[in-house]
Formats: C-alpha cells, structure tokens, sequence
C-alpha cells in the first residue's frame, strides 16, 4: 500500500515518523476528523493519559469503520495542550501504531475547543479501492 521514505538529504526522523508518504494510484483515501479523548458513553477522563488512551481508540473504530486498520495511517495530525507530557502520548501512540511510521506534525496548542480536552488527533488514512466498509 503506501511507501514511506526518509530522503537520504534529509535529517533523520527525530520521533515515530517518516518524512513522506507515498499514495498509490487507485488508492482510496479516509480522513478522520479531529479525536479527542472522549469515550463512546460520552465521558471524558480527567487525566492526559486516560485521553490519549480515548483517542487512538476512537481513532482505530473510525477507521475500522471503513476496514482500514491503524497501519492504514499516512498522516497522523496531534494537537496537545500545552503543559501535557508528550512522552505519555508518544507511549501510548506506540503502543497502538507498534512500528508504523506515518507522516506525522505534532503541535503545541494553548487550548482546544473545550478545555476539557488535552489533545486531539486527526488522520488520513489509505486504503485499496473496494475494501469492504463497516
């Protein structure tokens, strides 16, 4: 499916990503609205980790939703207020991404549309054309 490539003339990632992303011909692409941490039954955890957690699994059932699997992942967009400890999300992403290295920016905002958010995610995944949805 996509290519990843870190050109020779450029610095090595200095986190879980890669520089480009190749999309294939043919290909269908799914773009996933900002997640923020909140889980399905409307509630939001008080604490950084319990939203990240709510992201990336909000994240997976979007794009599972459209049988495409987090490996799918070409863009990967995170928006974190400031303050919050990356590494904690930067855990947690790995935990749900294991090797796989999209493009991926990662900003510091002052706040997000409720400050009850800490930070939100969105994507744009790839996906071969006629994959069956959910």
């Amino acid at each position: 499916m996509p290519r990843f490539l870190n050109p020779p003339d450029v610095h090595a990632p200095i986190g879980a990503y890669a520089h480009t992303a190749l999309v294939p011909a043919g290909s269908e692409l799914v773009y996933v609205s900002g997640q923020v941490g909140m889980r399905p039954d409307g509630s939001v955890p008080a604490d950084f980790a319990g939203q990240a957690e709510a992201v990336f699994q909000n994240l997976r059932a979007c794009l599972a939703a459209h049988g495409a699997g987090m490996d799918s992942v070409v863009k990967l967009t995170t928006f974190i207020v400031s303050g919050q400890d990356v590494q904690v999300m930067r855990e947690i992403r790995q935990r749900h991404f294991g090797a796989h290295r999209p493009a991926s920016p990662a900003v510091f905002v002052p706040q997000l549309v409720s400050p009850t958010y800490l930070l939100e995610v969105e994507a744009v995944a790839v996906k071969k054309a006629g994959r069956a949805e959910g």
